[in-house]
C-alpha cells in the first residue's frame, strides 16, 4: 500500500485522456497532472529541446513526492523515456511499449499503422519496439502534425470540415496500405476517435495510447504492492499557461469537468 500520488504530464491537455483512464481503473489513487500548455506542441521540436522540457516537467511533478510518473506524451515517450528513467529513482512509464503490446495482440493481417507527431515518427520508437516485441508486424508510421493544435482548439468533432479534411489527407495512405490496426500515437488523438474511425473505415482497430499507459501503470503498481488504500482519490491540475484556458478545454479530454482548482505555475523555477 502506498498513498503517494501518481504524477502525469504532457505537452498540453492530451494527457488528460490518460488521467481519465487512470481514474476509471484506479479510483483510489491521487493524481497530479501537469500540462505544459505554454509550449505545446512538443512534436515539432528538436530532441534536445524536448528533453529539456521533459526534465523540467518531471522536476515539477517530483515536488509532490510521487510514487510513479506517467509520461502521457508520445513525443517525450519516444524521444526521452530511457534518459528520464536512468535519471530517476522512481518508476517512470511511457505510452509506446504498452500500445505496441496491444496493437500486436489485435492485428490479424500483421500490418499496423502509427499516427503520431513528427518528432515521434522521426524517433522510430514505435518501429523499434515492434521489432523487439513482434518482428513479424509491418509498421507504417505517418506524422500528423496538425492534429494536436486542432484538438487543442476543440476542432475534433465529426462534421467539422477542417478536421475531417486533415484526417483524410493524413490517414488515406495508411488506409490504402491496408492496415487493420492503427495506433493513435499521441494522447491528444483519442479525442479524434470518431473522425479517425470514419476515415479509416470498418474493420480497423484503434489503439488508445493513453488507455494502454494507464493499464501499464496499474500493473506496475500492483506488482510493487503500491496501490493506494482509500475510498476515493483526488486530482490536482497544473498548467504553464492561463488556468482558465485549461479549465475551458479540460472537460473535453476528461469527459467531465475538471474537479478542483487549476493552478498556473512558472516552470523557470524547475
Amino acid at each position: 500500500m502506498d498513498q503517494r500520488p501518481i504524477g502525469v504530464f504532457d505537452s498540453g491537455l492530451g494527457g488528460l485522456t490518460a488521467v481519465r483512464q487512470l481514474r476509471r481503473i484506479m479510483p483510489s489513487e491521487n493524481i497530479i497532472y501537469f500540462g505544459d500548455t505554454s509550449r505545446v506542441p512538443y512534436g515539432n521540436r528538436s530532441r534536445d529541446t524536448i528533453l529539456k522540457y521533459a526534465r523540467e516537467d518531471t522536476r515539477f511533478l517530483r515536488t509532490f513526492g510521487p510514487k510513479a510518473i506517467v509520461i502521457a506524451c508520445g513525443t517525450v515517450s519516444s524521444n526521452c523515456l530511457e534518459t528520464l528513467q536512468e535519471e530517476s529513482d522512481i518508476p517512470i512509464t511511457g505510452v509506446v511499449e504498452p500500445a505496441v503490446h496491444r496493437a500486436a495482440a489485435l492485428t490479424k493481417n500483421r500490418r499496423v499503422g502509427v499516427a503520431a507527431t513528427r518528432a515521434t515518427v522521426s524517433s522510430g520508437a514505435f518501429a523499434r519496439v515492434f521489432r523487439r516485441i513482434a518482428p513479424e508486424v509491418e509498421v507504417i508510421s505517418l506524422p500528423c502534425p496538425l492534429f494536436v493544435p486542432l484538438v487543442e482548439e476543440g476542432r475534433c468533432r465529426p462534421g467539422d470540415v477542417v478536421i475531417e479534411t486533415v484526417a483524410e489527407e493524413y490517414l488515406s495512405p495508411l488506409r490504402d496500405r491496408g492496415v487493420d490496426t492503427l495506433v493513435l500515437g499521441c494522447t491528444h488523438y483519442p479525442l479524434l476517435t470518431e473522425v479517425i474511425a470514419r476515415t479509416m473505415g470498418e474493420g480497423v482497430a484503434l489503439v488508445d495510447v493513453g488507455a494502454e499507459s494507464a493499464r501499464a501503470c496499474r500493473d506496475l503498481l500492483t506488482a510493487r504492492g503500491a496501490l493506494a488504500d482509500r475510498e476515493a482519490g483526488t486530482s490536482g491540475y497544473y498548467t504553464s499557461d492561463r488556468a482558465e484556458n485549461f479549465q475551458r478545454l479540460a472537460s473535453l479530454f476528461l469527459g467531465e469537468d475538471a474537479a478542483g482548482e487549476v493552478q498556473q505555475i512558472d516552470l523557470e523555477q524547475y
